[in-house]
C-alpha cells in the first residue's frame, strides 16, 4: 500500500511545529537567559550576596566599574537592551572587561545591603534611588570612600534612565570609564564623540 504524497508532508510538517514551540529566544550559549523571576539575565552578570559595599569593592579589585542595571518584568526595552544591545559584539566586549554588572528587579523582593548599611529590598531600594524607569542602570565611583553618608540619590556618577540606541548605550559606558563626568554632561561628551575629526 502506498501513501499517498500530501500524506507524507504531515510527519515532516508536524515535527517543524513542534520544534518551533519549543524554541525560547533565550537558548543561546552566550545569550540572554528568561529566569523565573520574569527578568532575562547575561551568564556575565554579577551573582552577588547583594551587598553594594561589598560589590563595588570586588569589582575595584577586579579594575573594574560597578554598575547596577534596574529591571522589571514584562519590559520590552529591558529586553531590548539583552538582545539587541548586549548582543552587539562591541557593546558586549566593552561592558564585560571594564564592568561589573549587577541585575536588580524593580519590583523585587530580595534584601540588599545599601552602601549606608541598611538591609532593604529591591522596591524599597528603587524608590530611594528614585528609580523610575525600567532598564536602568546606575554608575557607581570607583571607592566606597563617603558613600554611606552620601544621600543615596546623589551616590551614583553616572545615571542611564530607559532605553539608549547601542551607539549611545556603548557611548555612556566609555564615558563612565573615562571618567568624563568629571568634566562635562553625558550629552556634551556625546556631541564631542559623535564630532569628525
Amino acid at each position: 500500500m502506498t501513501i499517498p504524497r500530501y500524506l507524507r508532508i504531515i510527519p515532516v510538517a508536524a515535527m517543524i511545529l513542534a520544534s518551533l514551540l519549543f524554541i525560547s529566544p533565550a537558548v543561546g550559549a552566550d545569550g540572554p537567559v528568561l529566569t523565573e523571576d520574569g527578568l532575562y539575565t547575561e551568564s556575565w552578570f554579577l551573582t552577588s550576596f547583594l551587598d553594594l559595599g561589598e560589590d563595588l569593592e570586588e569589582a575595584k579589585a577586579a579594575g573594574k566599574r560597578f554598575v547596577i542595571m534596574w529591571e522589571l518584568k514584562g519590559c520590552p526595552y529591558c529586553k531590548e537592551t539583552h538582545f539587541v544591545n548586549f548582543q552587539d559584539p562591541e557593546i558586549r566586549a566593552f561592558v564585560q572587561e571594564k564592568f561589573v554588572v549587577l541585575q536588580l528587579n524593580l519590583q523585587g523582593s530580595r534584601a540588599v545591603v545599601d552602601f549606608d548599611g541598611e538591609e532593604i529590598e529591591e522596591r524599597r531600594l528603587a524608590r530611594k534611588y528614585g528609580i523610575r524607569f525600567s532598564p536602568t542602570f546606575l554608575f557607581f565611583p570607583e571607592r566606597t570612600d563617603g558613600l554611606a553618608e552620601m544621600p543615596a540619590k546623589k551616590r551614583a556618577v553616572a545615571q542611564m534612565p530607559g532605553y539608549f540606541q547601542p551607539p549611545h548605550f556603548l557611548a555612556m559606558f566609555h564615558y563612565v570609564h573615562d571618567q568624563a563626568y568629571q568634566t562635562e554632561p553625558f550629552r556634551s561628551y556625546l556631541r564631542r564623540q559623535s564630532r569628525p575629526e
